[in-house]
């Protein structure tokens, strides 16, 4: 029986989605003349439900977002260079950090429109995870029907690596978005419904993904694995193909320029026990998952699909890390996707062989919940973090004096130092070393506050 999907804020009236819906299930084989349709009601609640998971995503993002007015190191990177005109961001990325080029732009950006100190830095990452996780929730209903999907987006959200990178002003929340919600979904369709324009949407949007952070490239060889234990053919294989091509294609500049800045990257080392246990628990859980019968809808099933997202990309990034350590377990964070997907349809797949499957999802959420919350209400901290570069501002504006120097060790950490959107203090009465002479005038370009702080 096919399932309708009721858009209310697409513009388009509930019956004319109907219909179309109807007219392309009948063209793709899913529904035969005599079938039972679904009554309007049942598709309402199913809009609803696929709604749930981008909201407790959002929810759990805005919770604790300021962080107790804390900001870590990489935060401070973000803020401080989003900060600067995009002139001194171009001279910037010739010399470091060209892998964050695109993210540092668009929060650029957003500075521009509203300065808003750590509510802009964090909510833009926030959105992001929010929508990922409705992406989840969407895959899942897609791949497996309505109640795993709305399993997977909750699980998803859940997680406590999600719950830590949500409100973080760095790129990775985005990368899943765009990831998830957009390039794996337009996958799906591309391999349903064949067309140019789908796969030329796919290969767009996962090139998007790459400049955004250049390990997503690997979830996009997830994709190709997924179709090729899916056995879909050779002509959606050739089409994966050909939008991969042009992936790498606009990926190859980038690598090119980032790989001569790898010096920036020499304090990650080769995985060691703990971070191969880490990647060990997660990948045996989805096995464990993946085991036995599991919903499956579409020519894609979840299982590969999941898997290969869930394995793939930290295992080939664990790989080349013995070579050249590269390998940090944010860098892959979308491979939580996969995991919540196999969750979510166990789930699914239990629920069917219970009495009573509300009291079953009753029972789990609220031990969920009880064993993760002393962890994320320890996340909202700042004791969560390595650092804290507003706090070691506020101490020195608090106890230096007029004239004083600052002695940095190591001198990379003067950096961080000139974020400081919710310190307050006279600019001109200190100088920070490399910036300025303690009674120049405070000037945006060398202001942490922009020019607009006290004494400014």
């Amino acid at each position: 029986m096919v399932e309708y999907r009721i858009d209310r804020r697409s513009g388009i009236a509930t019956y004319l989605q109907i219909v179309q819906q109807t007219k392309q299930a009948l063209r793709l084989g899913l529904l035969e003349p005599g079938d039972r349709l679904p009554p309007t009601r049942r598709a309402y609640r199913a809009g609803r439900r696929r709604a749930r998971p981008g909201r407790g995503g959002l929810a759990l993002g805005l919770w604790g977002i300021r962080r107790e007015n804390s900001m870590w190191r990489d935060e401070s990177t973000t803020y401080q260079i989003a900060h600067r005109s995009v002139g001194e961001i171009g001279h910037l990325l010739g010399n470091a950090d060209v892998a964050h080029g695109l993210y540092y732009l668009l929060m650029h950006a957003v500075f521009a429109l509203w300065d808003g100190g750590l509510l802009a830095l964090r909510l833009p990452s926030v959105l992001a995870m929010a929508a990922t996780a409705a992406g989840v929730g969407l895959l899942g209903h897609r791949l497996a029907g309505p109640r795993a999907g709305l399993a997977a987006g909750l699980v998803f959200s859940l997680f406590p690596a999600v719950q830590r990178y949500a409100p973080e002003g760095r790129s990775y929340a985005l990368v899943c978005a765009v990831v998830v919600v957009v390039a794996t979904y337009l996958l799906l369709s591309a391999v349903v419904r064949p067309r140019k324009r789908t796969w030329a949407g796919y290969a767009a949007v996962a090139s998007l993904a790459c400049l955004l952070h250049e390990f997503a490239i690997l979830a996009v060889a997830a994709h190709g694995v997924a179709l090729y234990r899916a056995r879909v053919g050779a002509r959606p294989g050739w089409a994966w193909a050909q939008a991969a091509s042009v992936v790498a294609v606009v990926l190859a500049p980038l690598v090119i320029v980032s790989q001569q800045q790898a010096a920036l990257v020499g304090w990650i080392a080769a995985p060691g026990p703990p971070e191969l246990l880490g990647f060990g628990a997660l990948a045996l859980t989805g096995l464990v998952c993946a085991r036995g019968p599991l919903p499956a809808r579409g020519p894609v099933p979840l299982r590969d699909l999941a898997l290969a997202l869930l394995i793939l990309p930290p295992a080939a990034l664990m790989a080349v890390s013995y070579l050249h350590p590269l390998y940090v377990d944010r860098y892959v964070l979308y491979a939580y996707v996969g995991l919540a997907l196999l969750i979510g349809a166990r789930l699914d797949a239990l629920s069917r062989t219970v009495a009573v499957p509300r009291a079953l999802a009753g029972g789990l959420a609220v031990a969920a919940v009880a064993a993760l919350l002393p962890y994320s209400l320890q996340l909202r901290t700042p004791q969560s973090r390595l650092d804290d570069t507003l706090a070691a501002a506020r101490a020195v504006r608090e106890l230096g004096r007029p004239g004083d120097g600052v002695l940095f060790l190591p001198a990379r950490r003067r950096e961080p130092i000139m974020s400081s959107p919710m310190t307050s203090g006279a600019c001109g009465s200190w100088r920070w070393p490399g910036t300025r002479s303690p009674r120049a005038p405070c000037t945006a370009s060398s202001c942490p506050h922009r020019g607009s702080g006290p004494g400014c």
